[in-house]
């Protein structure tokens, strides 16, 4: 397997176990708002996706949110985030290879600089990132679209072939997908079979992923 030139991370659910938090936030103020929602149903429903767009998905489904929702579940889920988070294991052994290896990586994430700041800061995680942090908020560009990924790849100068995305939702596989970079989607509670419809390559463990891109297997 060629070593690529770049790789790209999602944030939540990828570096960090975010995304069981924030959408148990999401479920409890959805059904408080009069529309019943698991945590679950709320993962299959609307991981990968803007707040934005959860809200107007949830209206179409029928929900009645308040004018303000956007502002009130980011406030109730940044103060749950700020509870604390897990790095996703393997994480900092796969950062170290890829040090060792001399190759750039960077996030690429359809949530808010504010939102990475709060997961990526209190892990440690953020300033091995550097300035290579790339937010849908700022860049004005979310997955599917794979403006954030050509942006990653700009930064470093890099061939968008060249690059590899690690991914765990078939939205943001989408986005590498019409990026032109090859996609490793991480399903470590299922099949995967949303990430292999869009061309990722499926993976359960972080620790797998050295030999996946030609750095040889990593101890777990």
């Amino acid at each position: 397997m060629t070593r690529p030139d770049l790789v790209i991370f999602d944030c939540d659910g990828v570096l960090v176990d975010s995304e069981t938090v924030s959408n148990v936030v999401l479920a409890e103020n959805l059904t408080r708002h009069g529309f019943p929602m698991t945590a679950e149903r709320s993962m299959a429903l609307f991981v990968g996706g803007t707040i934005r767009g959860v809200g107007d998905t949830a209206r179409e489904m029928g929900a009645r949110l308040p004018d303000d929702w956007v502002d009130e579940i980011y406030s109730e889920i940044y103060a749950a985030l700020r509870a604390g988070v897990d790095v996703i294991a393997g994480i900092p052994e796969l950062l170290d290879r890829l040090d060792a290896a001399g190759i750039p990586y960077a996030v690429g994430s359809n949530g808010s600089e504010e939102k990475m700041e709060i997961t990526l800061g209190q892990t440690g995680l953020k300033p091995r990132f550097g300035s290579a942090i790339f937010s849908a908020h700022t860049l004005k560009t979310a997955k599917p679209e794979p403006g954030l990924y050509l942006a990653a790849a700009a930064h470093f100068g890099v061939d968008p072939a060249r690059a590899v995305v690690v991914e765990d939702s078939a939205t943001g596989a989408t986005a590498a997908a019409r990026a032109g970079m090859r996609c490793l989607g991480y399903a470590p509670h299922d099949d995967g079979a949303r990430l292999a419809a869009v061309g990722a390559e499926i993976f359960d463990s972080m620790f797998a992923v050295p030999g996946l891109i030609g750095l040889g297997q990593a101890a777990e």
